[in-house]
């Protein structure tokens, strides 16, 4: 099975991608995590990605599409995975179509984790991220044991560069622009399946798992 999570940044997509791939037993791709390991790696598509990411633009087509590809071409990638952060662009999104058509594969589900802009502006502005195990937090909606401190693994918490208040703003422009007009394609396809993600985590996850309730029953049956 393979399911897309759409949402712009702060709906809080990939903490419930996760979940859901943990609970499915599948792999779940996160595009922003690969760029961000090819970051710390230094590889010639982390100083592309980084340069793209300071000004809180998407990095290109070509680019983001190679490396999401060539990762699911994996073997323990092809009995099925979560999309996270990917397609971010109807281009991307038909690259992806074809490559999966040639492999006998297709997009099952397409989740659309619907927030308000509002809303988005205050949860990217008090997010901190773990250094060590990626767990976020906000500084009023789930703020950690001890401040600085990750509660999982007791790494340190920092900010994302792209967390800034003006970043914030051009993600937003950038993802309103850029990625929800990928809403209305999925829509076309009769694959896509909005979710209200204003309300607390605990029951914007009941909302998906309800949309899995054969799949889930499947792999707990």
């Amino acid at each position: 099975m393979y399911t897309i999570f759409l949402g712009a940044p702060g709906t809080g997509k990939g903490t419930h991608a996760a979940a859901l791939a943990e609970q499915l037993n599948l792999v779940h791709i996160a595009s922003g995590d690969l760029f961000r390991q090819a970051l710390d790696q230094g590889t010639e598509l982390g100083k592309q990605a980084k340069a793209c990411m300071k000004k809180g633009e998407l990095v290109p087509d070509e680019l983001t599409t190679k490396m999401i590809l060539e990762r699911m071409m994996s073997p323990d990638y092809l009995g099925g995975a979560i999309l996270d952060g990917f397609p971010r662009t109807q281009p991307q999104a038909k690259a992806l179509g074809k490559a999966m058509a040639k492999m006998g594969k297709e997009i099952d589900k397409v989740i659309y984790i619907r927030v308000s802009e509002e809303k988005l502006q205050k949860r990217l502005s008090g997010r901190w991220i773990c250094r060590n195990c990626q767990t976020p937090y906000h500084a009023i909606n789930s703020p950690p044991s001890v401040v600085g401190k990750c509660d999982k693994c007791g790494g340190e918490l920092y900010r994302r560069p792209d967390d800034t208040a003006e970043t914030i703003k051009r993600r937003l422009q950038v993802y309103f622009t850029e990625t929800a007009p990928l809403i209305d394609y999925y829509r076309a396809s009769g694959k896509l399946v909005e979710v209200d993600g204003e309300g607390e985590v605990v029951t914007v996850r009941q909302k998906i798992a309800a949309i899995f309730t054969e799949e889930l029953a499947t792999k707990t049956g």
